[in-house]
């Protein structure tokens, strides 16, 4: 079989902010911007990887969801346990720097884990967890 991930959904509460920091702090491309009402999608990924991307997307916006439901998510983003997404770098403690001059909040500095990983945690404008994983 031949599988890629194409897309991957990820939840944000404010479109500048969540900018700022997948755009102008990773260095992500935008790839669509789209509005609707008040509510926008916005989709990015790595410049050099056009067929992998993470549509950023209002939190809930499914009609089928109750107003309960949505008081769940939105609690679970402020505590950083509703999405994550786990990134890879050559260079964990090149992006580690970037990403704390840039004011990003650190949830784990570089660390090797027991199980044979190397990696850091941040949060994301909305509470989600960026993990990055160090490729060696």
């Amino acid at each position: 079989m031949d599988i890629t991930i194409h897309w991957t959904f990820l939840p944000h509460t404010d479109p500048e902010a969540t900018l700022a920091f997948y755009r102008d702090l990773l260095g992500f491309k935008v790839r669509s911007d789209v509005g609707y009402g008040d509510m926008r999608w916005i989709t990015v990924g790595p410049a050099d990887q056009p067929g992998t991307s993470i549509v950023l997307e209002p939190p809930a916006a499914d009609p089928g969801i109750t107003e309960d439901e949505r008081r769940t998510i939105t609690g679970m983003m402020a505590k950083g346990t509703y999405a994550r997404v786990v990134l890879a770098t050559p260079d964990l403690d090149g992006v580690f720097e970037q990403l704390v001059a840039g004011g990003a909040e650190v949830v784990q500095e570089p660390t090797e884990q027991p199980y044979g990983v190397r990696d850091a945690a941040f949060r994301d404008p909305a509470g989600n967890m960026i993990r990055f994983n160090e490729v060696r």
